[in-house]
């Protein structure tokens, strides 16, 4: 099954076209990773699934529900959880609060059972120790576990990921790309963007690869890492990895 469904997006700031024609099919269960030059237009695609930026033609579907203004934005939204580079954890709740604030005001889930799926996906990400201390209290990566933690507990059947470990000391960016390696052996369908080729290569099912707005290349990681078509994937290779 398709779960998200992209045809045909521009999306332009005043004169600047930041998305060209973007066509991309995500299927259910699927890992797709973007990569490109900054200003390629990686982050405004995938705000642009949940509707964080407004887009002038085209259309997107999310596990088949149209994304739109109105009634069903509140249907995806229940149904997408991000994940950003800044945590944007709210800094006067603890660890635990962060994460059952949205299943308590959306799902209506009480207290006890919000609590409890909390501690629950603390764990999974590592920090149930950590479950009551404030997000200054605890490091950047801790803090993306965090998010990371907060976007699950609405039980999103997509994840998306916009550059989740930029923001991160090299030495924290491992501790996230393992809690995101994790998640997807779970079956969730998640899209990635990120500048970590090697998490690209050992997790991706599918690497696109933008320019300039457009997408250039779609390929699995051994194609795209080992024998990219486009010379401008090739370039880019070139430029970032090592020889």
């Amino acid at each position: 099954m398709i779960m998200i469904d992209v045809r045909e997006l521009n999306k332009s700031y005043g004169h600047f076209q930041a998305l060209k024609d973007i066509n991309l099919q995500v299927a259910e269960g699927e890992v797709v990773v973007v990569l490109g030059p900054s200003g390629s237009g990686k982050s405004t695609l995938i705000r642009c699934m949940n509707l964080l930026e407004s887009f002038e033609t085209g259309s997107i579907q999310i596990n088949q529900h149209p994304v739109l203004k109105g009634q069903t934005l509140c249907t995806i939204r229940s149904e997408v959880g991000m994940v950003f580079q800044s945590f944007n954890l709210f800094p006067h709740l603890t660890a635990k609060a962060n994460v059952a604030l949205a299943p308590m005001r959306v799902r209506k889930l009480s207290r006890a059972d919000a609590d409890n799926r909390a501690h629950a996906l603390l764990t999974k990400v590592g920090l149930a120790e950590h479950a009551d201390k404030l997000p200054s209290q605890l490091s950047g990566g801790q803090q993306q576990r965090v998010a990371i933690a907060r976007a699950l507990a609405m039980e999103p059947k997509v994840l998306l990921f916009d550059e989740p470990t930029s923001a991160l000391d090299p030495e924290m960016v491992s501790e996230v790309l393992d809690v995101m390696q994790a998640l997807a052996k779970t079956g969730v369908t998640m899209v990635v963007v990120t500048h970590e080729m090697g998490f690209a290569r050992r997790v991706a099912d599918r690497v696109v690869f933008m320019e300039g707005g457009r997408v250039v290349e779609v390929g699995t990681p051994a194609e795209f890492f080992t024998a990219p078509k486009e010379e401008r994937s090739r370039v880019f290779l070139d430029a970032i990895l090592p020889h």
